[in-house]
């Protein structure tokens, strides 16, 4: 079993367990026992006294948040988390289960998590106000192939050469994660997911759209769309075009460094194995929000 109390005073084991420092883990605690006991109260027709019973694995809140946080980071089967937290891999399960929506409101609170859509340029200037340009791009996580053939199909991407499932996402300047678009299968193109998420019209137009070739034809739609020149058929791009590539590859690569710190968390890096339908969505949204929560603590 894992020596917990060794954990919480050595801050280098914190960070590569958790993915957080122990600052940071201190200052998610409070918002995450608010979460716990709003969503799991003590009922006023108990006898016995809180604490009384059989002594839980998990008794107190750090624990139950380093379970979790550990989980995503690690992402672990319910056999090996089991073993390391001495019970059975079913309670492992209900572990997860029940922690992962009280991390994920606790996020909430700490008003990490990204949207998941929007629905007007006033709630765009409200929610980030201090954003200068944003960046979209699809970012994908692989999945078991699945045995239906029209899973395989709807699932299988000839980029990545495997079964994958596919989110919008959405950075800004500093890396932050500002949206993320509900979960579909890889199949999908990037404009066919901005096309079914409705965005951009919700952007306000002096802020810049830097999008890459596969939302080709997105510029035509919007005047503030800002995308890579394309070459020709059978020709060439210019010094200067070429220059220019350059230089917007350059600013645009942030979002693929906050994606990097998304995939921080193997929970939403590795091969999905859970069974729980679209809880790969909850996965990612989760994980997002605590790449976004580690650069406001850090």
């Amino acid at each position: 079993m894992l020596d917990l109390n060794r954990v919480f005073k050595n801050d280098r084991l914190m960070r590569s367990l958790t993915g957080l420092n122990l600052a940071a883990f201190d200052q998610l605690l409070p918002s995450f026992t608010e979460a716990y006991q709003t969503a799991h109260p003590i009922s006023p027709k108990r006898r016995r006294a809180p604490g009384g019973g059989r002594k839980a694995n998990l008794e107190e809140m750090e624990d139950k948040l380093f379970f979790v946080l550990f989980y995503f980071k690690c992402y672990p089967t319910f056999d090996l988390a089991g073993i390391f937290f001495d019970f059975d891999r079913s309670q492992a399960n209900r572990w997860l289960h029940r922690l992962q929506p009280i991390l994920e409101t606790a996020l909430g609170k700490e008003l990490v998590l990204p949207q998941r859509q929007l629905s007007s340029v006033a709630e765009f200037i409200s929610a980030f106000p201090e954003v200068e340009r944003v960046i979209l791009d699809g970012v994908e996580r692989p999945i078991q192939r699945p045995k239906d053939k029209q899973r395989q199909e709807s699932t299988y991407t000839g980029k990545k050469k495997q079964n994958t499932r596919k989110h919008l996402g959405m950075s800004d300047q500093d890396k932050r994660i500002l949206l993320l678009s509900p979960v579909k299968d890889g199949s999908f193109h990037d404009k066919c997911l901005l096309d079914c998420s409705v965005i951009a019209e919700h952007i306000p137009i002096d802020i810049p759209i830097q999008v890459d070739l596969g939302f080709q034809g997105f510029e035509q739609e919007y005047e503030n769309i800002e995308i890579p020149h394309k070459k020709p058929k059978g020709g060439e791009l210019t010094q200067e075009q070429k220059e220019e590539n350059r230089s917007f590859s350059a600013e645009r690569v942030v979002v693929e460094h906050a994606f990097g710190g998304i995939k921080r968390y193997k929970a939403a890096a590795d091969i999905y194995r859970n069974r729980k339908k679209d809880f790969d969505d909850h996965l990612m949204l989760t994980a997002a929000g605590l790449w976004n929560f580690y650069l406001e603590a850090a």
